[in-house]
Parts: structure tokens; C-alpha cells; sequence
């Protein structure tokens, strides 16, 4: 079993390479040009966020990999064709510019400054920044942090923002936003802040279900897109129509609600669910 295992391997290497080799031009194009067939799909997603991207040894699993897979299929790919890349935040322009995907959904905040450099599908949500604090806290927003410990992961621009604003916050730093739950739960935090629907994530696992809540406070507009190579227009259409097909269909209302079932979270009606802007 192991033997025909490492064959396999093989063989998917040795196809992976012929493909790359043979698929020269737009990368919007290449691997993702077809109708499933034997072609693959290579989508960035995160690794390390729960209830949005999360690799459970080889298993993925979250909301922006439901909407990846749904939106896959709507291109003709089925589950099986699809090669999901870690897209850290840092990495993400340039696994499109190097044509190292084919597009990605990571939490991928549209804005002007990488509108220069990649073309965007979506909205497909619309996130806002909040704060998640223990069940029986008193914390309703950022004006009840005075005085209080507030955690986030270092070099945050969430923390920062609060910080700026909000001078009396004592900023707790850690390397992750799992590790700040961590210090929650152990009482050495009051709160901790990024966006609503990675706080709702993390809220969500098994091991904190009902011990933290999502304030439903958010304070800033965050619209996730997904990131496509710059120059195409078209698969950006396609992936918008993707997108209106999942909301109107419910599946994307559902995808929210098993990704975040647990976490005492709902998004904010008044943005969500987005309608997807035209491609330029």
C-alpha cells in the first residue's frame, strides 16, 4: 500500500510538472483554462485560521475554503482538481505574480494599494473589525477598554488602531490569535481584536465553544475578495457570478453558520451579504 502510495505521488508529480511546462500564458488561463477534465485548479488559501482556512493535515476546512470550493465547481472543477497553497498574508501578490496560483481566497481585504497589482473578484463578505471577550464580560466596544488588556498578534494593524484611539489600552502582543484566546481563557486578557469573522472562528472550536463572545460591535469595513492574477477580467466574471450564484442559492448563508456554529457570532446584516463589484 505504501509502495503504490509513492507511485502515485510519482505520477502526480511527473504530470504536475508537464503541465506547468506546457502552460505558458495568462496563469488565469493556464491550469484553471478548462472544464475539469484532467486539468487542476490551484487556489491560496490560509493555513492557520479556524473557521475560515485551516489545514487539518492535508484537510481543509473553513468558510473561505467552502467559497473556494463553490466557486471551483461553478468553473468545472470538481473537489478533487483542486490544489489548495498556503497564502500567508506577506506572500499573497506575489504567488499571483509568479503565477504560483490561480487565484485566492485568504481573508484578502480589497483595497486600492493592491488593486495596483491584482485584479479582485467580490466582495464575497464583509468583514468588520471587533473584539471577542469571555462570555460574562461587560465589554460592549472599545470605549470599555479603558484600563483593560487588550491582545492581539504583533505588529497588528486592529491592536494599533485601538491603541491610537484609545490611549488607556494596555497591548498585550502575541505571535498568533490562537495564543491570545489561550490567554483569555487563562484570565490574563480581557479581549481580544481583529476581524469578527476570524474572532467568530476561533470562538468556534470545540475547545472554547461557549467560553467567548463576539461583541457585534465591528468598527471598520473589511471586504474580502478574491485575488486573481492582474489582466483577468474575465475570470473575475465568472467568479462573480460564482459568488451571486452561492448567495442567492443559500449556500453561502449556510457556509457561515457551520463555520462559526458555536461562537455566539452573526454577521453584520446591513453589509452582508455583499453584491460583488464589476470587474474593471
Amino acid at each position: 500500500m505504501q509502495k503504490t502510495r509513492y507511485a502515485v505521488a510519482a505520477v502526480a508529480a511527473v504530470a504536475a510538472l508537464t503541465l506547468s511546462a506546457c502552460g505558458g500564458g495568462d496563469s488565469a488561463e493556464g491550469e484553471s483554462g478548462g472544464e475539469g477534465g484532467g486539468e487542476r485548479i490551484r487556489i491560496g488559501i490560509k493555513f492557520d485560521q479556524p473557521g475560515l482556512g485551516y489545514d487539518e493535515g492535508g484537510s481543509y476546512s473553513g468558510f473561505d475554503v467552502d467559497v473556494a470550493k463553490y466557486v471551483a465547481g461553478e468553473l468545472g472543477y470538481g473537489e478533487d482538481q483542486i490544489d489548495f497553497t498556503e497564502a500567508p498574508s506577506a506572500n499573497r501578490e506575489n504567488l499571483l505574480s509568479n503565477n504560483q496560483v490561480d487565484m485566492i481566497f485568504a481573508t484578502y481585504s480589497i483595497t486600492d494599494t493592491r488593486k495596483e497589482t491584482v485584479d479582485f473578484a467580490g466582495p464575497y463578505f464583509v468583514a468588520g473589525q471587533d473584539l471577542l471577550v469571555p462570555t460574562d464580560s461587560d465589554i460592549a466596544g472599545p470605549e470599555d477598554l479603558e484600563g483593560k488588556n487588550l491582545c492581539s498578534v504583533t505588529g497588528s494593524t486592529s491592536a494599533q488602531k485601538i491603541k491610537d484611539q484609545y490611549p488607556g489600552v494596555q497591548l498585550v502582543e502575541q505571535p498568533g490569535y490562537a495564543e491570545c484566546v489561550t490567554a483569555m481563557g487563562g484570565g490574563q486578557i480581557d479581549a481580544v481584536t481583529t476581524d469578527d469573522i476570524i474572532l467568530a472562528g476561533l470562538a468556534a472550536q470545540e475547545a472554547n465553544a461557549g467560553k467567548f463572545k463576539v461583541v457585534g460591535n465591528t468598527f471598520s469595513e473589511e471586504n474580502y475578495g478574491v485575488g486573481l492574477p492582474k489582466g483577468s477580467t474575465e475570470r473575475c466574471e465568472e467568479v462573480n457570478a460564482a459568488i451571486t450564484k452561492m448567495i442567492e442559492d443559500g449556500a453561502w448563508e449556510e457556509a457561515i453558520t457551520s463555520n462559526t456554529e458555536g461562537a455566539d457570532y452573526t454577521f453584520n446584516a446591513e453589509l452582508n451579504p455583499p453584491t460583488p463589484a464589476p470587474c474593471a
